[in-house]
């Protein structure tokens, strides 16, 4: 089949390409930047790439005309607080308006579960999309999952934050909430196996896993499993804004996604019954089961897709090529270079950086610059990194984002994503037995001036400490 695939570099889309070319359909991704989609792994005469932003319809007329089946996995919950409706409205309006000039005989949508009588904003959303998307020009294929469980998913990450961090809980009455959970093989199984299936047309389908749980019992399901002790006390006292604040400062999540998070998990998402698991022959993974795998992928190195993978700081929203070639006019530098023997194992080093490795020197006071960036509303250290010892361009890195990466040209090119005044990166490069290790800042006005001298004598130390480090073997590196 010919299949267009929307959201091809978010945790979804990520996950469902490889299935689908696998299973030997010739699909065209749809994605805002091209170059954050690695297609080399791929078959070159079954994956084609198209750079879209659905909400901008002019963007939209390379989307080709023969379609058999289209998925529609756009999402806009962590891009806004306030109008992540309007967006989402909008980029399913534009969708709806150029996939009717296909062919296109199929759209899988991905909702929420939307059953209980008052609903989140976020799935009020959900469901509204559902409903533009209905139309007389193709058959609708809506899946609707509540918590979605696997490695990099954001509700995992969160659960694993709140039960390894903290031993005794005082969280908010919504953990008394029922949901129910769904592994992301399962989810993974439904999209796929719904795809051209004619009794799935114009039918919507709740998917969840075996087990109703609280997220009470889902944070002590996962200590069990971890062999952890936890204590979680309840307070009807703490409101929608202060649960919002205790879940962006615990957790890897950015304040945006919190808020919404936070009014979503206030609703009661259980299933509907239906038989689609039996008619697709699909055996549902128990929650249990789903935090056990989630944790042979992260053993394994083999992390395919993150929720940090959506792009979080408006101003790389022009794309990741934007930020390419670093400025020089008006810009502050700091410039280091070191002679090295062994290229590649100081390219390793380089490129296992961050995350759980730290930065090879004075990790403390990273930490507490990503403390500080927590305070002002920033994403703050703990996205960590997907794999620990792979990154690929558009990918995030602690509080940077990966720009360029290339084992060929030995180079690595980082965007800061932390609250500066002014923009920053840190670029890593070898050239003939050299390391040149550059950060590059441009001050916005004189309060970023004043930054960049005022940390001055900090970051002499901290970068010259990390080249030395870099150039270090694993066996041997120091820290501060």
């Amino acid at each position: 089949m010919n299949i267009l695939l929307t959201g091809a570099t978010g945790y979804i889309g990520q996950r469902l390409l490889p299935v689908l070319i696998k299973e030997g359909h010739n699909v065209c991704c749809c994605v805002r930047d091209a170059r954050r989609l690695d297609v080399s792994k791929y078959p070159k005469d079954q994956i084609s790439v198209i750079e879209t932003n659905f909400l901008d319809f002019n963007s939209l007329g390379d989307i080709p005309m023969k379609i058999d089946v289209a998925y529609y996995l756009i999402h806009s919950m962590s891009a806004s607080t306030r109008n992540f409706e309007e967006m989402e409205s909008q980029c399913a309006k534009n969708f709806n308006v150029r996939l009717s000039l296909t062919d296109v005989k199929q759209v899988i949508y991905l909702g929420g579960i939307a059953n209980a009588e008052t609903l989140s904003p976020h799935l009020s959303s959900r469901k509204s999309i559902e409903n533009i998307l209905r139309s007389r020009c193709y058959n609708l294929t809506t899946i609707r999952a509540g918590i979605i469980v696997g490695s990099g998913s954001a509700s995992f990450e969160i659960i694993r934050d709140l039960v390894e961090k903290l031993p005794i809980m005082v969280a908010p009455r919504w953990l008394d909430t029922r949901s129910q959970p769904i592994a992301i093989r399962n989810v993974i199984q439904f999209l796929y196996g719904v795809a051209g299936k004619k009794w799935t047309f114009n039918n919507t389908y709740d998917v969840g896993g075996p087990e109703v749980l609280t997220y009470k019992q889902m944070l002590l399901t996962y200590s069990k499993i971890r062999k952890l002790n936890r204590l979680i006390f309840t307070l009807p006292v703490m409101t929608p804004k202060l649960s919002s604040y205790w879940l962006y400062f615990v957790t890897s999540t950015t304040y945006k996604l919190a808020i919404n998070l936070v009014d979503s998990m206030k609703v009661e998402v259980v299933c509907k019954k239906n038989d689609l698991a039996e008619k697709l022959n699909i055996s549902l993974i128990s929650y249990q089961k789903a935090i056990e795998l989630a944790f042979d992928k992260i053993a394994q190195q083999n992390v395919l897709s993150s929720w940090t993978d959506a792009l979080s700081a408006k101003t790389i929203e022009p794309g990741i090529q934007s930020f390419m070639e670093v400025p020089t006019y008006g810009c502050l530098k700091d410039e280091k270079e070191l002679s090295i023997n062994n290229e590649s194992t100081v390219f390793e080093n380089i490129m296992g950086i961050g995350g759980k490795n730290g930065w090879y020197y004075a990790d403390f006071l990273w930490e507490i610059r990503g403390f500080i960036d927590k305070l002002v509303g920033g994403v703050g250290l703990r996205r960590g990194r997907k794999n620990q010892n792979t990154v690929e361009a558009g990918e995030s890195l602690d509080f940077w984002r990966v720009i360029y990466a290339s084992e060929a040209k030995r180079r690595l090119l980082l965007y800061a994503e932390m609250k500066l005044p002014g923009e920053a990166w840190l670029e890593f490069k070898i050239e003939q037995n050299k390391l040149y290790q550059t950060a590059t800042f441009r001050p916005r006005g004189i309060w970023g001036r004043a930054y960049w001298y005022l940390l001055l004598p900090i970051h002499k130390v901290m970068f010259q400490g990390m080249i030395k480090n870099i150039t270090k073997s694993k066996d041997g590196l120091l820290s501060v």
